[in-house]
């Protein structure tokens, strides 16, 4: 799906303000991580293509026990579709994603050698990864400064005004864009703890928030005694 940065909605915030919001973000933490549990790239991808539909807490629990059985491709292809089924089936869709996890782990070890490329179009090859899944792998795992957009970095960027956009790629190609550069390699993850702990989706927390007063969100939810 290709946006022309001209089609983009306007932020309603100005630059100065985007950056304040990242600056009052990266004092409550400098230094960000995921926090789906991995031991290296491979199980990184395989806990992320897991997570689609899914928090983070239930990806977790699921892929403790299934990591400690298979944290290479060549372990997790060895398991099997139906022994990955059975770890991953507390997790939403889980017979869809233990079909991709396996087909993925074969397509690493046929085509790169067992080794996590570094490239979103080579990730996207990868059976149940997209392009929020390829932006986390590439962020995390190669430092590289993505959006990976989900359900929280969309309220969060249309709520306060700061990338608006009517579906996930307007709203990363807007991040990326008014982004200050010293801020980009952690973006994404200060906005999504921020969608998961603060501006959550029923009742935003905007009475603990650090941003509020720079946010553009009409409806603030008040203190209540």
């Amino acid at each position: 799906m290709a946006v022309s940065n001209k089609k983009l909605p306007r932020p309603k915030l100005t630059r100065a303000k985007i950056a304040d919001i990242y600056a009052h973000l990266a004092r409550l933490d400098p230094a960000p991580r995921t926090e789906l549990h991995y031991s290296n790239p491979f199980t990184l991808v395989v806990a992320v293509a897991l997570s689609a539909q899914a928090t983070d807490v239930g990806v977790n629990k699921a892929t403790k026990a299934l990591f400690e059985a298979a944290d290479t491709p060549e372990k997790m292809a060895a398991l099997g579709e139906d022994k990955v089924r059975d770890y991953v089936k507390t997790i939403g869709l889980f017979r869809t994603k233990a079909k991709n996890v396996t087909k993925l782990s074969q397509m690493l070890i046929d085509d790169f050698g067992s080794e996590v490329p570094d490239t979103r179009e080579e990730l996207e090859r990868l059976p149940g990864v997209g392009r929020k899944t390829a932006n986390v792998v590439l962020n995390e795992i190669f430092r590289q400064p993505t959006m990976a957009v989900d359900t929280h970095i969309f309220r969060v960027s249309n709520r306060t005004g700061m990338a608006p956009g009517k579906n996930p790629l307007e709203v990363e190609l807007n991040l990326l864009k008014v982004t200050p550069d010293e801020y980009a390699l952690h973006a994404h993850h200060w906005l999504i703890l921020h969608g998961r702990y603060v501006c959550v989706a029923r009742t935003p927390k905007c009475f603990n928030c650090v941003i509020s007063e720079i946010c553009k969100f009409k409806d603030k939810t008040p203190a209540v005694d």
